[in-house]
């Protein structure tokens, strides 16, 4: 998609992407290798504080694909930071989300459609990726999703 009609996506969308957060531990945000740009896991956020909760405790699935939506965000930010052009972006090749989980939940599927969903609305075809979603004991911090992601970059 052309940056034009990704930004018009994202403003029809009512989304401002945000800064480049800083790590929360020892790593890069993202690191880029020929023409692949690797993003490290990104935590559910709300309200600028970690989104914490378990699905199938305390979070039930709309609220964790809320969640996922939120991560969505949060890596475009982050897309936005290292290459500075989203129109860039030649496709979104693989997602991995990890779902703070019951050992009894089983819509992780279904949690991470908020982040695979929202990549699609804004990037179109190119939003459309391969993907992993696994139920997890813990994510740092307490969060109740987190998710990285491989994106493929033009020149």
């Amino acid at each position: 998609m052309s940056t034009s009609a990704i930004q018009a996506k994202l403003a029809e969308l009512g989304i401002t992407l945000p800064p480049l957060a800083v790590p929360a531990a020892a790593y890069l945000p993202y690191t880029r290798t020929g023409n692949l740009l690797f993003l490290s896991g990104h935590i559910a956020k709300k309200d600028g504080k970690p989104w914490v909760g378990q699905l199938g405790k305390d979070v039930d699935t709309a609220t964790g694909q809320a969640a996922a939506r939120a991560v969505a965000i949060d890596l475009l930010g982050t897309l936005q930071a290292a290459i500075g052009d989203l129109g860039k972006i030649v496709r979104i090749v693989k997602v991995m989300s990890l779902v703070n989980s019951t050992s009894d939940y089983t819509e992780q599927h279904l949690v991470t459609n908020g982040c695979s969903e929202l990549l699609a609305a804004v990037l179109g075809d190119a939003g459309k990726h391969a993907r992993s979603a696994f139920g997890v004991a813990q994510i740092p911090m307490g969060a109740c999703v987190e998710i990285e992601l491989i994106a493929e970059i033009a020149d």
